[in-house]
């Protein structure tokens, strides 16, 4: 049955078969053990910033999904606000990957992005059916989101280089963890065809 609001009343004009997800990337990285996942998060976050600016090349959406660290008062700009001005090391996180005016941006209370936040909405009216996921943690809310989405049915591409977790050991777990048990493609982010993938190709689990 056709949707009354095809476009949520204008408000998400993009039409895609994959989406781009940037998870808790606007991240102040303070707490305990953050000063560590920083050394491994500055880097990721230059490989994000990358594909991202292909992504939008590709015309592929591009999804904040962050965390409201507790704070449900919390939204875009004061998340910002507090990575800019408070002198918090993740700071280098937010000037790497500022949203741009054009990005949508979902705020979740738990580690899923799908968990208690409006995400699914979204993905289902652009039209989504496949995921390219990156951000912080790999072995945490990356891997709490990709099992979400493939419960959903969703094909996945989670870049081994645009993870970041404490250790590199974490993190290598848990990209072997969702290769074999969510099927997703962990090839290096230099090596994904993301204007064959905004065309539809490679992303069937009939191929």
């Amino acid at each position: 049955m056709p949707k009354r609001n095809p476009d949520l009343h204008g408000n998400v004009p993009d039409k895609a078969p994959v989406a781009l997800l940037l998870i808790d990337v606007i991240n102040d990285l303070e707490f305990e053990g953050g000063e560590i996942l920083a050394r491994h998060a500055v880097p990721m976050a230059e490989r994000v910033a990358e594909l991202k600016r292909r992504a939008k090349l590709a015309r592929i959406p591009v999804v904040y999904v962050n965390d409201n660290f507790g704070r449900w008062q919390s939204d875009l700009g004061r998340l910002l606000d507090h990575m800019m001005s408070d002198g918090v090391r993740g700071r280098i996180l937010a000037e790497k990957l500022q949203p741009d005016d054009d990005d949508y941006f979902v705020l979740k209370p738990k580690h899923s992005g799908f968990y208690s936040t409006t995400l699914d909405t979204l993905l289902e009216y652009l039209g989504v059916q496949a995921l390219i996921l990156t951000g912080i943690a790999g072995n945490s809310c990356i891997l709490f989101t990709a099992n979400d989405a493939f419960m959903r049915d969703y094909h996945l591409f989670i870049p081994s280089d645009c993870v970041a977790s404490k250790t590199e050991a974490a993190n290598e777990h848990a990209l072997e963890l969702m290769r074999e048990a969510l099927k997703a493609d962990t090839r290096p982010s230099d090596e994904l065809d993301l204007e064959a993938l905004a065309r539809g190709e490679g992303i069937s689990w009939e191929e």
